[in-house]
């Protein structure tokens, strides 16, 4: 058991490696507890660890079949069918090919008429599933989790948030590569609601996090360093490659 503020880091000589021990570690968690209540990050650094994780379960190592998952955001405005919704994402890299059905998927509905009323709803669905055991995250450049990003205050649970123009431009690879295609507004996970999770397992790969990380973990904690908040938390892992570590 660590203290809050003991960041535990883990490197790897690449985010392949990186991506492979994380996917044993959750197949532990998943044997351990084959109900376990998994919190998922979209993006372009999760990709590699949704491969080994299919792997895992294509050679009957990983049974996937009683897991719950909640994802982190979903854009504002399109629906999960979307070419570049984060449910379609996931459906493409994880759901579908692991065989995990559409009754083990909470998500965030960025079509919801009533956005305020949809945050609402995934809070008690969180709450009614027991609470999140292991919280996968991925981060932003700007340090932002899930969409929380940098800010005078950070908003504690799931909420309407308005995206800055560098987290648009990361995501427009989903959009046709046009950042002004990306919508201007997400569903997130708010920092408390993140933190509430039992267990925390960060994972950054590449050159471009390293000052980010290496302030997440050693700087003070700051709302414009959403992610230093991490430090807060009793179980927290930053699993990096040697790039992202390399200013640590």
């Amino acid at each position: 058991m660590h203290g809050p503020g003991e960041i535990r880091v883990t490197v790897f000589p690449n985010d392949r490696a990186a991506a492979r021990a994380l996917a044993k570690r959750i197949a532990g968690h998943v044997s351990a507890k084959p109900s376990l209540v998994l919190g998922l990050p979209t993006g372009r650094t999760p990709v590699r660890l949704y491969q080994e994780l299919v792997w895992l379960v294509e050679r009957g190592q990983l049974d996937l079949s009683r897991i719950r998952t909640f994802n982190l955001d979903e854009f504002l405005g399109i629906a999960r069918d979307h070419p570049g919704s984060y449910r379609r994402f996931m459906e493409d890299h994880l759901f579908k090919p692991a065989g995990i059905s559409d009754e083990q998927v909470e998500f965030l509905n960025g079509a919801a008429a009533d956005s305020a009323a949809e945050c609402e709803r995934y809070e008690e669905a969180i709450a009614a599933a027991g609470g999140i055991d292991v919280q996968i995250l991925g981060i932003g450049t700007n340090g932002h989790i899930g969409f929380n990003e940098p800010a005078r205050e950070l908003q504690a649970r799931t909420h309407r948030v308005r995206l800055k123009p560098e987290t648009r431009r990361s995501n427009a690879a989903l959009f046709g590569s046009d950042p002004n295609a990306v919508p201007g507004e997400a569903l997130s996970m708010g920092m408390a609601t993140i933190l509430q999770a039992r267990s925390i397992v960060l994972l950054a790969s590449g050159k471009s996090k390293a000052g980010c990380i290496a302030r997440v973990v050693n700087g003070p904690i700051a709302t414009r360093l959403p992610a230093s908040f991490l430090q807060l938390h009793h179980d927290v892992e930053v699993v990096l490659d040697e790039a992202a570590a390399s200013k640590l």
